[in-house]
């Protein structure tokens, strides 16, 4: 059995660093949580020379280990965590070669450390076009190294990569400067009260605010107590030591690099002047958001058709096939339709992570998120949190994994929790119905009330979207640190492979982590749907057939009204009937009851539902809306459906968390039930309350 070893991939963000976590693992990687947390866990195993495997963790982006978020404290604990089964035999600080300076303080600290550690220069492959030049044998002498001039672009130094971490025993552990001679008579003390403990080990445990598995917890409290500094103190003492750093980094560079400024060819100054303009930047913005929602509605949709009428024929060919009875049922309405439920998401999921990767790997969305942070940190989100809003119109699963961009926790949680107000296309089809059997015929400034409904929905959903994470960050009692600091990197072409990589990984986290949620409910309402107590459920074939015997009805026609008899009185529309009483005041029936029940599955269920209540053969939208203008109300008389229970019923789906696709997903993303069980309780309120108004008023 060949012998695998631990290599952290350290750097900063934007060095290029998941495109070496790439070259070096390909598809033999997963993505995950860190346990307890949010933060993403990329991990992959690489082949290494002389029969030696690697298992390859790629962590966070961090600027030092001074850590200010979520995502530098898992890296700062793991690397003082011995006893942790991923702390690495060798750590891998990759660094991108026109920012070398600023990349090197992250590597002379965890040098500090005394983890065997390489250096990773990558994009050498921009030396020429920058007019840079190293000499790489004087700087590995300098910072006790060995290093990889590598280019991911090009392919280039990969496997010269490889053969140093095959070679990590050989490397140096020693420190490149001594960072205690900042203040000497405290660490000498430090040392002398905890001889067995690394020096800037115990440093880092005194001024950070992290969890160290490596020490006992008395030893923590023992140390903590030796903080004979106060805050302000230790806060001149960490400044100090970044001087210090880059004094040295500074003497360093002034051998081991050259730059000639006179050949360096830079677009990126003008191009920024246009794309950050403070009118020109939100119309290109705005521009390219149109372009990649139009193509994701052109480019999902006849995919999504292929794999709907695939599961619809699948579904027929087991009932066929199988011999009848409750198994063939389950597998034929339950557990393909469900797996279907799942499938259907992963055009519009691969499309829209498709275009998110393009634009983060061309630099764009540093631009993005620098143009909308003004505007959107008014309302407690991140200009990160623009991304995800929009993606909602397509669909809020894709678009609630977008959020993992977003470093601090609770701007994060907060665009999570306000995403799925915004208007998706699963709510198109309920839309279109309502508004075409209760919005009159007639025009606005030459644009159709029909048009202009349409059009308030997705502008209420956004306004509401906005104003609740106004309302979240008042209410929410997280302690979150919130700095803006987005980098501009460079504007480069988007490498191909990086860009699969993405798409394969983001669509496979969503089929394996909500797939088997949606499925286990898909099948408990197909369950409710499928079966009902008493003669009415069990004899329905044969009340409906006495029921209709001397009347002049097709096969078809049959088959349709025993099915909506069976439902009706289903557990699920025994369900219906149930909440009567509670619907009844926003102008809806059992029917009703009936869809809101099933479309939790998927709000576009909510057709098919009506499809069968109505017992109209089809999910034609115009065959359902004339069959629903023809109900009355049981007491008055009257259209069932008017104005007042339309708009009601549109109010209601507009804001109601009618999507367990989506519950499933937060879910995941969260790491906890509490988050979307609070999304559930408080978005249905909200609709029921927001609806019931409506209905009172208008009525």
């Amino acid at each position: 059995m060949a012998k695998q070893i631990n290599v952290a991939l350290i750097g900063n963000p934007n060095t290029g660093k998941t495109s070496v976590f790439n070259a070096l693992t390909g598809l033999n990687q997963k993505v995950g949580n860190y346990p307890g947390i949010t933060v993403e866990k990329k991990e992959g195993i690489c082949k290494l020379p002389k029969g030696l495997k690697a298992h390859i963790i790629d962590l966070p982006g961090t600027y030092s280990l001074n850590a200010s978020s979520l995502d530098e404290s898992v890296v700062i604990e793991l690397l003082l965590n011995q006893q942790h089964k991923d702390f690495p035999d060798v750590a891998v600080v990759v660094t991108d070669v026109e920012n070398l300076k600023r990349n090197l303080l992250l590597y002379t600290q965890i040098k500090d450390l005394e983890i065997p550690t390489i250096l990773a220069i990558n994009m050498a492959d921009r030396m020429t076009y920058k007019g840079i030049q190293l000499d790489i044998p004087y700087l590995e002498k300098e910072l006790q190294t060995k290093i990889a001039l590598i280019s991911t672009r090009k392919n280039k130094g990969i496997d010269h990569l490889k053969e140093l971490i095959t070679n990590y025993k050989a490397l140096s552990t020693q420190a490149c400067l001594e960072a205690s001679e900042i203040d000497k008579p405290y660490f000498e003390g430090l040392q002398k009260a905890f001889p067995n403990q690394l020096l800037y080990k115990l440093w880092l445990v005194i001024t950070q605010d992290v969890n160290f598995g490596t020490l006992e917890r008395q030893d923590i409290d023992a140390i903590q107590d030796f903080k004979t500094k106060s805050k302000a103190d230790l806060k001149r003492l960490q400044q100090k030591e970044t001087i210090k750093r880059y004094q040295f980094i500074n003497n360093t560079l002034k051998k081991g690099q050259t730059i000639d400024l006179s050949s360096a060819k830079d677009l990126r100054i003008k191009l920024d002047r246009i794309l950050t303009h403070k009118v020109f930047g939100y119309l290109i913005f705005f521009g390219i958001l149109m372009l990649i929602f139009q193509a994701i509605y052109d480019w999902a949709e006849l995919p999504m058709e292929f794999i709907d009428g695939a599961f619809a024929s699948l579904s027929e060919w087991v009932k066929a096939s199988l011999p009848s009875g409750a198994f063939t049922d389950l597998v034929a309405e339950g557990v393909i339709p469900g797996i279907g439920g799942v499938v259907i998401f992963i055009p519009q999921i691969a499309f829209l992570f498709l275009f998110i990767s393009i634009l983060e790997e061309t630099g764009y969305m540093s631009r993005v998120v620098f143009l909308m942070d003004k505007i959107m940190r008014r309302f407690g989100l991140s200009g990160k949190s623009v991304v995800p809003l929009m993606s909602g119109t397509a669909c809020a699963i894709p678009a609630i994994m977008a959020t993992r961009n977003i470093e601090n926790w609770k701007e994060r949680l907060i665009t999570i929790l306000v995403t799925p107000f915004t208007t998706c296309a699963a709510r198109l089809p309920v839309y279109l119905i309502i508004i075409a059997l209760v919005i009159p015929e007639g025009t606005l400034f030459g644009l159709s009330y029909k048009a202009l409904t349409l059009m308030l929905l997705y502008l209420i959903g956004f306004v509401t979207a906005v104003l609740s994470a106004k309302l979240l960050n008042n209410i929410l009692n997280i302690k979150s640190k919130s700095y803006f600091v987005v980098e501009m990197p460079n504007y480069k072409l988007p490498l191909f492979k990086n860009v699969a990589l993405t798409v394969i990984e983001k669509t496979k986290s969503f089929v394996f982590g909500a797939g088997k949620i949606i499925l286990a409910i898909s099948i408990v309402l197909w369950f409710l749907a499928s079966y009902g107590p008493g003669d009415q459920f069990n004899n329905a074939e044969e009340i409906i057939t006495i029921e209709y015997a001397n009347q002049n009805v097709s096969e078809d026609d049959l088959q349709q009204k025993i099915a909506a008899h069976k439902l009706e009185h289903s557990f699920i529309g025994i369900t219906g009937r149930a909440i009567e009483p509670v619907i009844k005041p926003l102008g809806y029936d059992w029917k009703i009851g009936i869809a809101l029940i099933s479309s939790f599955a998927a709000r576009e269920v909510f057709v098919g539902t009506l499809a069968t209540i109505y017992s109209v053969g089809s999910d034609d939208e115009d065959t359902i809306k004339n069959r629903m203008a023809k109900e009355k109300h049981p007491v008055l008389g009257t259209p069932l459906f008017n104005l007042a229970s339309g708009i009601s019923l549109l109010l209601f789906y507009a804001f109601a968390m009618q999507c367990m696709s989506t519950l499933a997903i937060v879910k995941r993303e969260t790491n906890s039930w509490k988050w979307p069980l609070y999304q559930l309780v408080i978005m249905t309120a909200f609709a029921y309350i927001v609806a019931l108004i409506a209905y009172q008023v208008l009525k």
